[in-house]
């Protein structure tokens, strides 16, 4: 399996895993038009310039993606996908892993899923990150965020 940089020729595949992974975060919420069930190709591609993705590929497959951009002080992660086949394989820790170490000067990793998602609490939890805010978007959607403080060495 490898990990490296995601390009824009990447953009379709990962929309059609990200549209197979978030299946169950839809079964969760019993909510089938989540922004990442809805997301076109047009909008992924856009994504590309201002973000970075990663990608883990196994033969000629990507089965996991994350993507991530800094303002500098903070480093801004969304969207970690495994395929279902291949989950609960470490493919996202090292996803996450990857993509905090692409951001060596952040002193802060920040994201956010829904209160609901607790296997993805639970990842987020062991690699480091604490909630700090949760934010009701709806009468059965809320998010927590969470965000992980590091130490930088000089």
């Amino acid at each position: 399996m490898e990990f490296s940089l995601a390009a824009i020729e990447d953009a379709e595949q990962i929309l059609k895993l990200q549209t197979l992974a978030y299946q169950s975060e839809a079964e969760i919420y019993q909510d089938y038009n989540i922004p990442p069930l809805t997301q076109t190709i047009a909008e992924i591609k856009e994504e590309f310039v201002n973000q970075t993705f990663l990608k883990a590929v196994d033969g000629k497959n990507i089965i996991g993606s994350v993507r991530a951009y800094s303002d500098g002080n903070s480093c801004f992660i969304g969207r970690l996908i495994v395929h279902p086949d291949s989950q609960g394989k470490g493919i996202g820790t090292r996803l996450m892993n990857a993509i905090e170490a692409h951001f060596p000067d952040a002193q802060r990793c920040e994201l956010f899923t829904g209160t609901k998602s607790i296997a993805n609490i639970r990842l987020y939890d062991r690699l480091g990150y604490r909630p700090f805010k949760e934010l009701v978007v709806n009468e059965s959607l809320s998010l927590v965020f969470m965000e992980k403080v590091r130490k930088l060495t000089t």
